[in-house]
């Protein structure tokens, strides 16, 4: 099993980035997908949700700046954040969950710094 994320970087506020997890190893269309956060010092969090079946869920904090999608014929699964502040500086990790399985990336940096 496999989920590499890329697309991470750094980016002035207010600035687009676009993380993108591939996954292999496992029946991508039946998994739920997520990605979560952990910024120096805080636990992880989780930032965003996409089921087997499409349905999306999101923390407040980040409903109307970031969406998340998949693509199950390219077993990806996205992340648009827009409008980032200093305070979505993290590692993102991506999240592949089935019942009690849970596979882990191993995060792509985002900074956001003027």
């Amino acid at each position: 099993v496999q989920l590499v994320e890329s697309g991470g970087g750094l980016v002035q506020p207010g600035g687009s980035l676009r993380l993108s997890c591939a996954a292999s190893g496992f029946t991508f269309s039946s998994y739920g997908m997520g990605w979560y956060r952990q910024a120096p010092g805080k636990e992880r969090e989780r930032v965003a949700a996409i089921s087997a079946g499409g349905s999306t869920s999101y923390v407040n904090s980040m409903k109307g700046r970031f969406t998340i999608s998949r693509d199950n014929a390219k077993n990806t699964v996205y992340l648009q954040m827009n409008g980032l502040k200093p305070e979505d500086t993290a590692i993102y990790y991506c999240n592949a969950y089935f019942y009690s399985t849970n596979y882990w990336g191993q995060g792509t940096q985002v900074t956001v710094s003027s």
